[in-house]
């Protein structure tokens, strides 16, 4: 497995393991690349249903020469002590960085006076282009289209879909945040994935009705990319080995099973959890194995992942004429994925009405039936046309 960068540099050209790169977490990287996945296609569709005329531009003011804020000084005062206070901290304790960089970055420990000079700076530099800026003149009204806004409803989707993630989480896990509560909210792990899709959903949908965007063809246009993101996303967790894996195979691999064995069963050698039994020999930072093979379903949700996102890209312009529709069809066929992969997975079951489910398995049965009931009523509405 490959826990952070350093592991993957390793298997491809040789390098040291545990040196300079592995404060780059496999995980992290991957989540990245999903946000970066999800943006493009995003964008793409935005624009095809721009250009056949269901999503329309809205009118902004915009104030030639008058470009920094208020918000601005504030937001980048705030930005450039927060880098000012961790970064040099950070550095100073690098080999504790390189260990746990969510710990560090995220722990309160830092040093005030490069805080300081860090906020200064960046207020310095955000002053001196006011400075330089012509007088104010009357305000223009210029059109601006919802994919020239992917960057803002990006940003709030990562924002909302990490507070979403955490707080469903802690839910799930209540009794482990009641044992320690700071560390429960300012650690790096303990995420839950739909509540980063209901999180991330709330806030983009804010910011789309602040905005007078319509909603349903924005719900559309995402719903290819969420799914394929959240695919990229699980190649992160099977690599890293995060502890997303399935449960136990206790006979082992099945006499016949022709293709590759940890596509069957994997013991997630270098797992970044450290959990496991010691691999002889290993001299690592990362030098644990799980004792037993365990169903690798991250990488069976990688691929109906992407199977998925085929579907939905292969759909999305003959259910354009239905506004909702093809969301809709996301909710279910992600509420089908999840609830049956959730008998693989290793979760904590709750007892509902005599049956043993997972948080995630409720959820998934909610997604279904609103994605049900979505398409029943999205089928049911006036049709789109590009006359309209």
């Amino acid at each position: 497995m490959y826990p952070d960068l350093s592991y993957l540099l390793h298997a491809l050209i040789g390098t040291a393991r545990d040196n300079a790169f592995s404060i780059v977490k496999t995980f992290g990287l991957f989540l990245l690349l999903a946000f970066l996945v999800a943006a493009r296609l995003l964008k793409w569709e935005l624009q095809r249903r721009e250009r056949i005329g269901q999503l329309t531009p809205t009118k902004t003011l915009q104030v030639p020469g008058y470009t920094v804020t208020t918000a601005d000084y504030i937001t980048n005062g705030i930005l450039g002590f927060v880098l000012g206070y961790k970064l040099p901290y950070a550095v100073v304790n690098f080999a504790a960085w390189q260990r746990d960089p969510g710990g560090v970055l995220l722990s309160t420990e830092g040093y005030l006076l490069t805080g300081l000079l860090g906020a200064a700076l960046l207020v310095g530099y955000y002053y001196n282009i006011a400075r330089k800026q012509d007088a104010v003149v009357n305000p223009v009204p210029v059109d601006v289209y919802p994919s020239q806004r992917i960057g803002p409803i990006t940003m709030r989707a990562a924002i909302g879909g990490l507070l979403g993630a955490k707080l469903f989480a802690v839910i799930e896990y209540w009794d482990r945040f009641l044992a320690n509560p700071l560390q429960e909210l300012f650690s790096g792990g303990g995420l839950a994935i739909y509540g980063g899709l209901i999180g991330g959903f709330v806030a983009v949908y804010l910011y789309l009705r602040k905005h007078r965007i319509a909603a349903l063809p924005v719900m559309d246009a995402v719903a290819p990319a969420l799914i394929v993101a959240y695919g990229v996303g699980r190649i992160g967790c099977q690599l890293s080995g995060d502890g997303d894996w399935g449960v136990a195979i206790p006979n082992g691999i099945p006499a016949g099973w022709w293709l590759p064995d940890w596509m069957y069963g994997f013991d997630y050698p270098h797992n970044v959890l450290g959990k496991g039994v010691p691999i002889p020999g290993c001299t690592a930072e990362y030098c644990s194995r799980l004792a037993e093979l365990h169903y690798p379903t991250p990488f069976y949700e990688t691929l109906m992942a992407f199977a998925i996102g085929g579907v939905l890209w292969g759909l999305r312009k003959r259910l354009t004429v239905y506004p909702g529709l093809l969301f809709s069809v996301y909710l279910f066929l992600n509420g089908v994925e999840r609830f049956f992969i959730e008998y693989v997975r290793v979760n904590d079951q709750y007892d509902v009405l005599g049956l043993s489910l997972t948080q995630a398995q409720l959820i998934a049965i909610g997604f279904m039936v609103a994605g049900l009931a979505g398409g029943v009523i999205a089928s049911r509405q006036k049709r789109w046309t590009a006359e309209q």
